[in-house]
């Protein structure tokens, strides 16, 4: 399968991978994004092959904008790639209001009003299929992120509502679900720490392959979601995590 597809978070990590690779692929990408520099130089990467849409998917309205501003560009939208998040820590007793409100907002109502835009698109047109980029952190919880956990599982259970909903409309949902990436987000979090290599051994010991993921392995598993050879893949996980949720 190839035609138009949306890519939230799409100027860094793993979304502007996953852009990149679906444009090899044969899709036309939209790249979705709020820096307009980065934007730029992935509007010039793209060339032909598609365009960066600049949004701000918090704010109120902003996931129907940038839909029907697709829709408008190419007349149909064939993918989405819910990509785009927001990351911070906190237990739940710590666990600041403002931070609550932030995450969530990002990482699961915009997404859900994202998909509910597309979903109607992709209905009207007889199909398409919607590609959420979860987390290990939906899985199991990992310690110390409770609204990114709770965000990221809530995320999973959108794409079952959807394949539960509209599979017999021709639309599939699939989350893939990244164990710890080597995204810049990562690397700033490494460069950050008291002691960055032994955070970074940490980080990499604590499941089985021993060392953190890719964002081309994380972009090659959104392809194959969104492709026809995945076509009987709906409702259900694809994890890419070097084991950890298996240990």
């Amino acid at each position: 399968m190839s035609g138009t597809v949306l890519v939230t978070g799409a100027t860094s990590g793993i979304g502007r991978a996953a852009a990149l690779a679906l444009a090899q692929r044969g899709w036309w990408v939209a790249a979705s994004g709020r820096d307009p520099g980065r934007g730029a130089a992935l509007d010039a990467e793209l060339g032909g092959d598609g365009a960066f849409v600049p949004a701000d998917l918090t704010e109120d309205g902003a996931p129907d904008r940038l839909v029907a501003d697709v829709v408008d560009r190419r007349g149909r939208l064939d993918a989405l790639v819910n990509n785009a998040a927001a990351y911070d820590r906190a237990t739940v007793a710590e666990l600041p209001t403002e931070q609550l409100d932030a995450i969530l907002a990002a990482d699961l109502r915009a997404p859900i009003l994202l998909a509910r835009a597309a979903v109607r698109r992709m209905v009207a047109q007889g199909g398409g299929v919607v590609v959420n980029v979860g987390s290990e952190a939906g899985i199991v919880a990992v310690p110390g992120q409770v609204a990114y956990n709770v965000a990221k599982a809530g995320l999973h259970m959108l794409t079952r509502s959807i394949a539960v909903d509209h599979a017999g409309e021709g639309v599939r949902a699939v989350s893939v679900c990244p164990g710890t990436t080597r995204t810049p987000l990562v690397e700033a979090a490494i460069a950050a720490a008291s002691d960055p290599e032994a955070h970074e051994r940490a980080l990499a010991e604590n499941r089985p392959a021993r060392r953190l993921g890719r964002v081309e392995e994380i972009a090659a598993a959104i392809c194959f979601a969104a492709s026809d050879e995945a076509a009987f893949m709906t409702g259900t996980e694809l994890v890419i995590d070097g084991g950890y949720t298996a240990a």
